[in-house]
């Protein structure tokens, strides 16, 4: 195992009210060289996430945000620390951790309700199949896709593939949602459309979400806590805001309050002068 010295543990609390659900204790993430020795993508990263509360990671490329996520999801192995879900270590993928991807990820020889269905069947193998059609029915109805069920993917505009990949990580009933991303890939009107829906299921049926982005406003708008990221190699969490704004949300009437301005001041005075890459 790759020895690496103790560092001050980063600690990061969920707010006040929130039960310690997801926690990330002295996590260290490395690759080996091919010359010998080992590359720190992370570096004792220590963060705990509410049960029901959405967490952004912000960061520039390359500073293992991405990476972040895959250990959480059990992706890939860690080199060192722990990951806990409910107390219980990490080692494995697992149905109670659903990612969705910037890229959609949907077989193309399924249709839209088929895609959905798949994952359902594979996680509730023993339910009757008329719950089964139910779970698909409601969560087709929860991203607004039910005219589109018998679609396939290459009849899909690019938000609606979105849709289809979060209908079918949620139909699943995850502990903890994982976004890679989820709205890099779509314009700017359908991005700040997605982004509405998904919060307002959020809203709804509140559950853990750990989201990467490197949309500020986006952060702002949808998220608790933004985390902001280090440069890499060996990054670490370098600073934690804290967004003010109860839920449901209006994004007009936040974008006119001052704190709004002061935290987007904030992230970006992170990631431009404190960690610029250029550096």
């Amino acid at each position: 195992m790759l020895n690496v010295s103790p560092q001050p543990a980063n600690e990061v609390r969920p707010d006040a009210g929130s039960t310690a659900f997801l926690e990330i204790e002295n996590l260290v993430k490395a690759y080996p060289k091919p010359q010998g020795g080992h590359s720190i993508v992370l570096d004792h990263i220590n963060l705990t996430l509410g049960e029901q509360e959405f967490v952004t990671i912000v960061g520039h490329s390359g500073c293992g945000k991405s990476t972040l996520l895959r250990l959480v999801a059990g992706l890939e192995p860690i080199t060192q620390g722990s990951i806990r879900l409910e107390g219980q270590p990490i080692r494995k993928p697992g149905s109670d951790r659903m990612m969705v991807f910037q890229q959609y990820c949907l077989l193309p020889w399924l249709t839209v309700r088929q895609n959905i269905r798949l994952a359902v069947d594979e996680v509730f193998e023993s339910l009757p199949g008329a719950r089964k059609a139910e779970l698909v029915n409601a969560h087709l109805e929860m991203v607004n896709l039910v005219a589109a069920a018998e679609k396939y993917p290459d009849q899909l505009s690019g938000g609606m593939k979105q849709r289809v990949g979060i209908a079918r990580a949620l139909a699943v009933r995850p502990k903890i949602l994982l976004m890679d991303e989820p709205f890099g890939a779509l314009d700017a009107l359908t991005r700040s459309k997605l982004q509405q829906q998904v919060l307002r299921i959020w809203e709804s049926q509140r559950q853990a979400v750990m989201m990467i982005t490197h949309d500020i406003d986006e952060a702002i708008y949808m998220s608790d806590r933004i985390v902001l990221m280090t440069n890499g190699p060996e990054a670490t969490i370098g600073e934690i805001l804290h967004v003010p704004f109860p839920h449901p949300r209006d994004r007009m009437a936040i974008r006119h309050d001052p704190a709004y301005q002061q935290l987007h001041a904030a992230a970006l005075d992170f990631l431009l002068h404190r960690f610029d890459r250029d550096d």
